[in-house]
Formats: structure tokens, C-alpha cells, sequence
């Protein structure tokens, strides 16, 4: 099991540049978790790509309800005093430190095309390329 970003989530069901590495990391661990978070940011996603007039209303729909049943079951709520000390710490987003934060509470790595992130927690967040690598 990984923890995965909202942005490795969107690259795996929305079709673009980045959708390969997405595929690639699910061929390589199929069971990705994430913070609760994940379903706000990635309903923002959506609604900007409907919005931008890239996905319907319908798509996006049937987009979050599969995502949505993948990650049924590994959707976790992080403490809030971890997540606070994550980000004071890394000067990151409260957002992203919860991703760092479940990673570190689960004892797993966090895949993610942050590399701001990828710098500040280098022993717990690796890039997509660095994942499928074994690294």
C-alpha cells in the first residue's frame, strides 16, 4: 500500500501528460490510500476541468465515483497536530503536510509529482519515476 496525492489520483482517471506515470504506479501497487482531503481537492479538479469545458458534468460525475470507489476503504483521517507540525516544519501547505502525515503514520511511502515535497521529505515522498523504479 502507498499513499498517493490527489494530483497522482487526477493523472490516473483524467487523460493527460501525466497519466502514464499515474498508470505506472498503479501497475506497481494497486492499494493507494489517502487522507480524507483527497475527495474535496479532487472534486476542485473536476470542477475545474468541467468549468474549462474539458469534461462534462456526466464525466465528471462517473470520474468521481470511480475514484471514489477505488480509495472505498483506505481513506484516512490524520491528527491534526501532526499535520501542524509537518507543515511548520517544511514551510509546506497544511494540504500537503496531511499526505505527508498519513504516509509517516502508516509507515509508507507517499507518491507524488511534488517536488517541493518531494525535497522537503525525501525519505517519504518519492516521484512517480522514482516509484516504479524500486527506489
Amino acid at each position: 500500500m502507498i499513499v498517493v496525492d490527489t494530483n497522482i489520483i487526477a493523472y490516473f482517471f483524467i487523460n493527460g501528460r501525466f497519466s502514464e506515470a499515474a498508470e505506472k504506479v498503479f501497475g506497481t501497487d494497486r492499494q493507494w490510500a489517502a487522507p480524507v482531503l483527497w475527495r474535496s481537492e479532487f472534486r476542485s479538479v473536476l470542477a475545474k476541468c468541467v468549468g474549462k469545458g474539458y469534461l462534462g458534468l456526466e464525466d465528471a460525475f462517473e470520474i468521481a465515483a470511480a475514484a471514489e470507489t477505488m480509495m472505498a476503504g483506505r481513506e484516512y483521517a490524520v491528527s491534526s497536530l501532526d499535520v501542524l507540525r509537518l507543515a511548520a516544519s517544511a514551510a509546506s501547505s497544511a494540504y500537503d503536510a496531511e499526505f505527508i502525515a498519513l504516509a509517516q503514520e502508516l509507515g509508507i511511502r507517499l507518491v507524488t509529482a511534488d517536488t517541493r515535497l518531494q525535497k522537503a521529505f525525501p525519505g517519504t515522498a518519492f516521484s512517480p519515476d522514482r516509484f516504479v523504479a524500486g527506489e
